[in-house]
């Protein structure tokens, strides 16, 4: 036998142990009762909505800096409170933790809260786990308030968000 009629029949049989190990593997994950046909394949359903989960009781998010009613200077540093729950990067599944959104010229009234926070230049996720940062605002009156939300990007239910606060750039 020549080194390319080995090399041929090894690929042929390498086709074949892999054909079979796939249909070893699509039969090992046929439910029992369900016909071991890849066709009928049992069916998946998925919610129309992500299930939100309630914040832990007591809990407040709340703006440290700056304050309603400000009048500031940008580049402004915006600093986030919590209390009573813990702040976690997005994707970390903890219990009683989350991580925040600052909603700038927004109301939350405006927001789908059944479904994750959408990423805009009006609501900056905080996916980091950050607790302040700092804005570049034109100058005039804005408004900013926080929405915590879990490790979806789901806003508690119900809504764990601050005060909304009016602020003046100079």
């Amino acid at each position: 036998m020549t080194h390319s009629t080995i090399s041929a029949r090894a690929a042929l049989g390498a086709l074949a142990f892999g054909a079979l190990g796939l249909g070893a593997l699509a039969f090992a994950q046929t439910p029992t009762s369900a016909p071991a046909s890849p066709s009928h394949a049992p069916a998946t359903t998925m919610s129309a909505s992500p299930m939100r989960s309630a914040a832990a009781p007591g809990a407040e998010v709340y703006l440290i800096s700056p304050k309603n009613g400000a009048t500031v200077k940008g580049p402004l540093v915006v600093r986030f409170g919590l209390k009573g729950m813990g702040v976690a990067p997005a994707g970390v599944v903890v219990e009683n933790t989350g991580h925040h959104h600052l909603l700038v010229d927004t109301d939350l009234s405006d927001l789908n809260l059944d479904q994750p926070l959408p990423a805009t230049d009006k609501v900056l996720h905080f996916g980091k786990g950050q607790t302040e940062t700092t804005l570049t605002l034109p100058p005039g009156k804005h408004t900013l308030e926080l929405v915590f939300a879990d490790s979806k990007h789901l806003s508690f239910d119900p809504p764990l968000h601050s005060e909304k606060i009016t602020i003046t750039v100079e």
